[in-house]
């Protein structure tokens, strides 16, 4: 009989009732305040803690234990070490002892370092997360505890996702709990939490394998659009092909055993693309969870000869892919602080920090741009399936009205009371009236409040959500900090609090006109305003980037402890060479893709063709029947041609790209002068598609790797 998930969940997670049950009273409460408060752990009760960490892990079968950490790759990384040991009578022994569990030594030197640290200068360290609980890994027959941890140089600079993240969330905390002060002294703690939606592609695994682009570049570089897409609508949440139905039950149920409280599973709008999404944890948990589960999903989808795609756009001509992150902050005393109520009017704690996340976007939007810019994210951004690269912040009609009678009617700080609405159904008296939101949704908005929470929708789907969380907990941070100085000054001078509170918030909002936009961000005409009001729209991740190492982003970092200088600049070079590379490598594959294999087949079948037309004067046939012949042959004959030039001047820009010594302009470079050919090149290959014998093209097409369930 199958088990319940309530039976299962966490059953492989260091969870609070694990530790109770192998941890002394004094060790569990010290244990709990470093996670709830930050207070660091005594060696003494450190030591404790692995000893139970060890007992639990190996009472269920491991053998070994890693840091599990997030390096500036995007991926995670572990080291295996086992628990055995010999001992000095030769017969050996399971040890794992404080200094094992608090830090380990992975070479820092090999991977990405933006110069923070040189090839012969490998020592690093990695460092154990209290706050996220260690989980057992099982892989075939093997099991491994895994400590999540942050990275950071032989000299403390932050060489992960993680370190960083978690300044952010303390610089966060201790702003909003001081703005909670207004209205609640009870509050001690604020928590930012996040719920992200991970959109991805499940593909056949023999079909995937014989795509080299798909396998070394997480995308199709070449391919003509079926005739059928996505353009009937009846892929989103239609029935789940059974084959990836047992696919989701079997990642699920591992996630689940993981601690990942899964919720929502469905198809999303292109062919053969899902979603997955969780309930909201805290931020930082909630990330280390995220990258958890895509590893989960690609390991396990090879068990059902399946392949998990979770590049940004995979596939030409339909929708990508994004991860969609839902932010807010929860206090200690259970109160959601964007959560609106039922008269969100008379609710000055909600619009206060609604009003003060609105103006910290306004204040930091090319921030948050820098932090979704990538290689993979600029083929999806403003494509009419995401939001554009410009940022702009969606509240709703109902929200933009009350912050038109706050800007008018601030001299009281008082409202008139609002009441509940309802939305009524004239089909039968058996329908019940819906309770309608206070806001709409806007899909095409990069920042969206979606009623309880704000939506970044502009995420890629593999990237780590903690870039732009890290970003977003700063700005909104250091937004509140400025908020708070500038009601105490008010309050100072005499100013009744309330008064103060909503004259503050009352500039901020026309401060933040500019950000906030209602429409269609797709529209032209969005494109033509969002400059007017003087919005970036920087469309490629090189320029993007540039935005992290203006004065305004390092002052920014520095000033709440999250980067130093040296860190910002270091990231910044390593985002630049990651792009680089990527470019890089999808110029290589295209040219051997073409050339080794869509070019011979091509010359083989306008041969068969050129025959063809021979035998037919041989045998005096019509001239008639020959000339489409010869029009094809003349066709493929053009476009093999052009194929050949084009790669040629591709390979060509990419060599005078790589003697540009500055890192910048060398990106700037593979983005202008060498990006470009994928494109001309793809479109005589995919008309090369549409002539050559179908039994001859040598590999997978749309219509197979969209549809072939």
């Amino acid at each position: 009989m199958a088990r319940k998930v309530s039976e299962i969940f966490a059953e492989n997670v260091f969870t609070e009732t694990a530790m109770k049950s192998y941890l002394s009273e004094d060790a569990f409460l010290s244990v709990m305040a470093a996670t709830k408060t930050g207070h660091k752990i005594d060696r003494k009760i450190a030591d404790q803690v692995a000893s139970a960490m060890k007992s639990w892990a190996i009472s269920k079968g491991a053998t070994h234990y890693t840091h599990w950490f997030q390096p500036l790759t995007g991926a995670t990384a572990e080291k295996h070490d086992a628990f055995f040991q010999l001992s000095g009578t030769n017969r050996g022994m399971e040890v794992f002892d404080s200094n094992a569990l608090v830090q380990q030594e992975p070479d820092a030197s090999s991977f990405p370092s933006g110069g923070l640290r040189n090839t012969f200068e490998a020592r690093g360290y990695s460092a154990w997360d209290p706050s996220s609980p260690a989980f057992l890994m099982e892989v075939g027959i093997g099991k491994t505890l895994c400590i999540p941890t942050i990275f950071v140089s032989y000299n403390g600079q932050a060489l992960d996702f993680k370190a960083p993240l978690l300044k952010s969330l303390q610089a966060l905390e201790t702003a909003a709990v001081e703005v909670c002060h207004y209205f609640d002294k009870n509050v001690t703690r604020v928590v930012p939490t996040l719920g992200w939606e991970q959109e991805y592609f499940v593909v056949d695994e023999a079909l995937y394998e014989a795509r080299p682009d798909l396998v070394f570049s997480g995308r199709t570089l070449i391919g003509h659009a079926p005739a059928k897409g996505q353009q009937l609508e009846d892929h989103y949440f239609g029935s789940i092909p059974e084959r990836v139905y047992a696919f989701m039950l079997d990642f699920e149920m591992e996630s689940f055993r993981l601690g990942i409280p899964l919720k929502t599973r469905h198809n999303e709008v292109a062919p053969s693309q899902f979603e997955v999404a969780p309930y909201f944890e805290e931020v930082n948990v909630a990330v280390d969870h995220n990258q958890l589960l895509m590893d989960v999903m690609q390991r396990v989808a090879r068990r059902h000869k399946l392949r998990v795609i979770l590049h940004e756009k995979p596939f030409a001509g339909i929708n990508g892919s994004g991860k969609h992150n839902n932010w807010s902050m929860a206090t200690d005393t259970g109160k959601n602080l964007l959560s609106p109520g039922r008269t969100p009017k008379t609710n000055l704690q909600f619009l206060t920090f609604f009003i003060n996340v609105i103006k910290a976007v306004s204040e930091g939007d090319d921030i948050i741009r820098a932090s979704i810019a990538s290689a993979a994210n600029d083929f999806r951004l403003g494509a009419n399936e995401a939001p554009p690269a410009i940022i702009s912040v969606f509240i709703g009609s109902y929200m933009t009205e009350i912050l038109g009678e706050i800007e008018s009617k601030v001299e009281s700080g008082k409202f008139t009371e609002e009441s509940e609405q309802s939305l009524r159904l004239e089909i039968h008296n058996k329908i019940p009236a819906l309770m309608q939101d206070n806001t709409d949704r806007n899909r095409t908005s990069p920042f969206a409040f979606t009623g309880n929470k704000f939506e970044v929708r502009a995420v890629g789907s593999s990237q780590n959500c903690s870039a732009t969380m890290t970003v977003l907990n700063t700005i909104v941070a250091d937004q509140l900090v400025a908020f708070k100085k500038e009601v105490d000054a008010l309050i100072y001078n005499g100013k009744n609090r309330e008064v103060a509170l909503m004259e503050v918030l009352k500039g901020y909002i026309t401060e933040s006109k500019k950000i906030l936009f209602e429409g269609n961000n797709y529209s032209d005409e969005w494109e033509e305003e969002a400059a007017r009001r003087g919005l970036n729209n920087i469309k490629n991740a090189p320029r993007a980037l540039d935005f992290m190492i203006t004065k305004k982003s390092i002052d920014l970092f520095v000033r709440n402890d999250v980067f130093t200088e040296e860190e910002i600049h270091a990231r910044h070079e390593i985002e630049l060479e990651k792009y680089i590379k990527i470019v890089q490598i999808e110029g290589r594959i295209i040219g051997e893709l073409v050339m080794n294999q869509i070019v011979p087949v091509a010359i083989q079948y306008e041969n068969e063709l050129i025959n063809n037309i021979r035998g037919h004067n041989e045998i005096g046939l019509h001239v008639s029947l020959s000339e489409s012949q010869r029009n094809l042959v003349s066709d493929i004959s053009g476009h093999v041609n052009t194929i050949v030039k084009l790669v040629n001047e591709m390979t060509e820009a990419r060599k005078a790209a790589n003697h540009i010594e500055n890192i910048r302009d060398r990106a700037i470079a593979y983005c202008d002068l060498v990006k470009p050919f994928f494109e001309e090149i793809r479109y005589h290959t995919d008309k090369l598609e549409l002539i050559v014998d179908d039994k001859l093209w040598p590999l997978p097409k749309y219509r197979e790797l969209l549809f072939m369930r």
